[in-house]
């Protein structure tokens, strides 16, 4: 790493765009506070993936990992839903939150695309294209042209070219550079450890900018989706973008000090350490849901001929911790008013609250469900 050129900056007509060197090429780590970090990094990795393998109808409980993701990955890019809001339909947002809360959705929605279609298809710009073009689906980013490739100059900060803070390759570059991306992720002689690998591919596919806009956000879905195709990750149970979102100034920093001063080692610790804090948070999060459970389970048997469904509607509410009375209704195969008895008994309880104070259209949270998320 020693020898590591982040790139060079190459004058254009009245600006400079910065063009990162290829990455394709032999690389060398022996630096000890990296090995020992990762050491650590893939331990935990590992204790995550075992978890996600014995926890029952663990797949209901990625669906709320994947929204938390969607959250604050759109946060970082300056939306303003909130983790609750985003558990919520379009027409139980404030029409004023709508444009955020559509950014969040579509973020939701692409995850669970590309994940889904990377069972079929290679990690590639293909996928990430089909990513992108669902991440900006009649949303702000609409006219910024959706799942394809920019074909002209982009830039980071400031209001035009001749003020922007980071101004990325030319246009001219990026098909090359993406081509020599993908070579990268698939070239199994570089003796590369598979998450400095994740690292090294996230910085550069931000630092290549790809597309006009959803670049952060489809790059920092691109670290879980190298996890999950070098089989670090069974499930898709790890997400960064919180540790990102709480050191927003520092994830910057590393990014740019690698351009700058060519220091990809600071980079690859604060990468490391946001895999040890959050798959250390993922596996206590899972340990809580457990808890949780089985609390539950104890306390619905007080419902006695009504815990059947009352432990069938906590199973779904588990991945739609926000509900109306008439969708619970649909759901259970019962009448509304069964439905309202039924609430009401695990309202009791203290398992489901009542959010919205009307008489009519009511909203039931499953709380202490989402306070584990929100911590």
């Amino acid at each position: 790493m020693q020898g590591f050129r982040s790139g060079s900056w190459i004058q254009q007509f009245q600006y400079k765009s910065f063009s990162p060197s290829k990455l394709n090429r032999d690389w060398q780590f022996n630096d000890p506070d990296i090995l020992i970090a990762l050491d650590e990094a893939n331990r935990l990795l590992g204790e995550l993936n075992a978890y996600s393998k014995i926890i029952p109808d663990v797949d209901f409980f990625i669906k709320m990992h994947v929204v938390k993701e969607a959250t604050e990955s759109s946060r970082i890019e300056g939306t303003k839903t909130e983790f609750d809001e985003a558990l919520m339909e379009e027409d139980e947002i404030d029409p004023e939150k709508r444009d955020d809360w559509k950014e969040v959705h579509n973020y939701t929605l692409a995850m669970n695309h590309s994940i889904d279609q990377l069972h079929q298809l290679p990690l590639s710009m293909r996928l990430l294209r089909d990513t992108h073009r669902i991440l900006l689906a009649d949303s702000r980013g609409m006219y910024k042209g959706p799942g394809e490739v920019r074909t002209s100059q982009n830039w980071i900060g400031g209001s035009s070219l001749k003020d922007a803070f980071f101004i990325p390759p030319h246009q001219d570059e990026v098909n090359d550079l993406l081509s020599d991306l993908e070579k990268f992720w698939h070239n199994d002689e570089l003796k590369i450890p598979e998450l400095l690998k994740a690292a090294i591919g996230h910085y550069q596919f931000e630092t290549i900018h790809p597309f006009l806009d959803g670049n952060g956000r489809v790059g920092r879905l691109l670290i879980t989706l190298c996890l999950i195709d070098k089989k670090l990750l069974e499930k898709p149970v790890l997400y960064l973008s919180d540790f990102f979102s709480r050191n927003k100034g520092a994830y910057y920093d590393a990014l740019t000090l690698v351009r700058h001063s060519h220091d990809i080692r600071h980079w690859l610790l604060f990468f490391l350490q946001g895999v040890i804090e959050t798959a250390q948070n993922a596996r206590e999060t899972f340990t809580q849901i457990m808890q949780l459970r089985d609390d539950c389970d104890a306390k619905i048997l007080e419902l006695g001929r009504r815990a059947i469904k009352a432990r069938d509607l906590l199973l779904i509410m588990y991945s739609k911790p926000i509900m109306d009375l008439n969708t619970m209704a649909k759901l259970l195969d019962i009448t509304h008013q069964s439905c309202s008895s039924l609430a009401k008994g695990l309202e009791e309880l203290g398992i489901l609250a009542e959010i919205t104070g009307y008489r009519r259209n009511r909203l039931y949270a499953f709380n202490p469900y989402l306070k584990i998320f929100k911590n």
